[in-house]
């Protein structure tokens, strides 16, 4: 994905667009708030550590290997959260789909009005044939909103990740397009 062709993704409610080093304070405030991080795969425990992650959504864009997009409101252009691919292997036409979102914007559908448009861009111009999730087991939100978006629960992975000196299981999501 070239910088200058940036995908604009819009609703009736939301805008997703680049996540610009403006962003980082907010980055910073839900990756490190602990219900956001619960079942989040990366924490950051100082605005400094944050940049590892700027830097690792511009890295994506710049290698082609996954695109990562605020979720803003349309009417404020308030930052609300994030959602993205990344493990995109192009010769497979296969991504994994990742999101979250600041808690005061949690309950009021804007996940999955985000993950459609998202989606919809990943299917059609990409042309990605399997979108994954891994979801930490617990984390009963995330799995349900897979679901309303159309994604299978496939299997679980027994403990097969450490987080905070604790073996995890993780839930497989996929969803497959099935007009390629």
């Amino acid at each position: 994905m070239k910088s200058e062709n940036f995908p604009l993704l819009s609703t009736e409610r939301l805008i997703m667009n680049r996540i610009v080093s403006e962003d980082q304070n907010n980055i910073f405030l839900g990756l490190s708030h602990p219900q956001v991080i619960k079942y989040y795969g990366v924490q950051f425990s100082t605005y400094k550590a944050t940049e590892e992650q700027m830097n690792w959504y511009s890295n994506l864009e710049k290698s082609g290997s996954g695109i990562w997009w605020a979720i803003r409101s349309k009417k404020e252009s308030e930052f609300m959260g994030a959602i993205g691919i990344n493990d995109l292997h192009h010769e497979y036409k296969r991504a994994e789909i990742g999101f979250w979102l600041l808690p005061e914007f949690w309950g009021n559908g804007y996940i999955k009005e985000a993950a459609d448009a998202v989606i919809e861009y990943l299917l059609k111009h990409l042309k990605i044939h399997r979108l994954e999730a891994y979801v930490e087991t617990g984390n009963n939100n995330s799995s349900r909103a897979l679901k309303k978006m159309g994604f299978k629960h496939e299997g679980r992975m027994c403990d097969c990740e450490v987080k905070n000196g604790k073996y995890i299981s993780i839930d497989l999501f996929a969803r497959l397009n099935q007009k390629n």
